[in-house]
């Protein structure tokens, strides 16, 4: 009888590993290891490797919900695997532009203020960092409220950093006069890089609000915990 007590929720565990969106993101893992390890020696491979794995982090959320397979998990993998991903890609560009500084900071942009948001999620009691109605900001309500937008925005940045590695030459070039030239061509490009500079830009925002908004609900809850007998 001890046995089949232990052995419940060790099977129990094991099923939340097999869910059907944990498996997408284990898949997703290994497409970007495949993609960072082609990235230098095959550009067009790398790129569709990692759009695929982007692509499946909205069917990994759509599977979760579809199922009732929603796991903390689940959000974690899933954050954590666009968070590593999104770094890599990052960390590259800083070594084809200049400034490469610049992509570095948008790396600590992007990881600070993530990491700030999901532990301030946990501080005020919440079961998704996504759940920002309580917030006074009216764009990053609308950005976590709207799956559309937010959607638009997260592409719109990872295809401009892909087009920036796809059209990066082999010696350091510098950043600005790549992307001002090819706005300037006029060409179907031109209007993709310029669709997705709108929805970069909107992200940054939205990062450095979030990263503030977070900032925020850690100090007030040390107050809290003071003033508390």
């Amino acid at each position: 009888m001890a046995n089949v007590k232990k052995t419940a929720p060790r099977l129990r565990k094991i099923s939340v590993y097999l869910y059907i969106p944990n498996i997408i993101g284990y898949v997703r893992v290994l497409l970007n290891c495949i993609a960072f390890y082609l990235c230098f020696s095959d550009k067009r491979v790398f790129s569709v490797l990692y759009f695929i794995s982007f692509v499946c982090d909205a069917i990994d959320g759509w599977c979760a919900r579809k199922f009732n397979q929603v796991s903390t998990f689940g959000a974690v993998l899933d954050m954590v695997t666009d968070r590593i991903s999104t770094a890599c890609l990052l960390v590259i560009l800083s070594q084809v532009y200049r400034p490469g500084l610049v992509f570095v900071s948008l790396l600590a942009l992007d990881i600070g203020s993530h990491w700030l948001q999901m532990y301030s999620t946990f501080l005020t009691g919440k079961t998704n960092h996504k759940d920002v109605k309580d917030s006074t900001n009216w764009l990053f309500k609308a950005y976590y409220g709207n799956r559309m937008f937010m959607g638009y925005c997260c592409v719109a940045c990872e295809v401009l950093y892909l087009i920036l590695f796809l059209i990066a030459g082999k010696q350091s070039e510098s950043l600005v006069d790549v992307v001002a030239s090819t706005v300037r061509q006029g060409s179907p490009l031109s209007f993709l890089v310029a669709f997705s500079l709108f929805g970069w830009a909107i992200k940054q925002t939205i990062n450095v609000i979030q990263m503030k908004t977070a900032a925020d609900v850690c100090v007030l809850y040390d107050i809290e915990k003071k003033q508390k007998p």
